[in-house]
């Protein structure tokens, strides 16, 4: 159970995971995409389905647990500002794999699951280096959305990153403590 002074061991364990396996995917995806390194494919499609596990569990959690207690007053602005980051991250870890598997598994590409495959490619027979989609406008959609997504989800990151260490260094209050599993009631 999350409290003002302490959180609970899901709550930090689900942040920090959801965190790490989003800025790897985001990273890997970038790169992916800059030197056509199509022998990653594979691993960050696996990844990304195995995150959307993850995901859901923070997201039952959060809605479970509502939103954690501020470690202190904040500017309105801040409020705002950190409210709109959050839903920014929710939204976007949610849309990011969901999007991929569209793109993936409707244009054709199938969505592999660690050498299994949930949804088999769909090669073109006469052509096997090309696949044949099973739904173009949707895999497009997909497409579109897990771009746009991941290039905001990219700046929520940033700004999320640099509130915790504003939190930290600034202001010098306990969010960043609270959040790597500290007790801040007696700080």
């Amino acid at each position: 159970m999350d409290t003002y002074s302490k959180l609970s061991k899901q709550t930090i364990f689900l942040h920090w995971v959801v965190a790490t396996f989003m800025i790897g995917l985001l990273a890997v995806g970038v790169y992916m995409h800059e030197t056509k390194s199509f022998f990653l494919y594979s691993w960050h499609k696996s990844f990304g389905v195995l995150i959307v596990v993850f995901v859901l569990w923070r997201l039952y959690n959060r809605m479970k647990s509502g939103w954690l207690e501020p470690v202190r007053q904040y500017k309105p602005v801040e409020i705002s500002l950190s409210k709109i980051v959050h839903w920014l991250l929710i939204i976007g870890t949610i849309l990011m794999p969901i999007s991929g598997m569209m793109m993936s598994g409707l244009g054709g590409y199938g969505i592999p699951f660690f050498g299994l495959e949930l949804v088999a490619p769909n090669p073109n027979p006469d052509d096997p280096t090309k696949m044949i989609p099973l739904n173009a406008p949707l895999a497009q959609a997909g497409k579109v959305v897990h771009s746009l997504v991941g290039d905001i989800l990219i700046g929520a990151i940033a700004l999320h990153i640099a509130g915790a260490l504003k939190h930290h260094f600034i202001d010098k209050d306990n969010t960043l403590n609270r959040m790597k599993g500290m007790d801040i009631s007696s700080k």
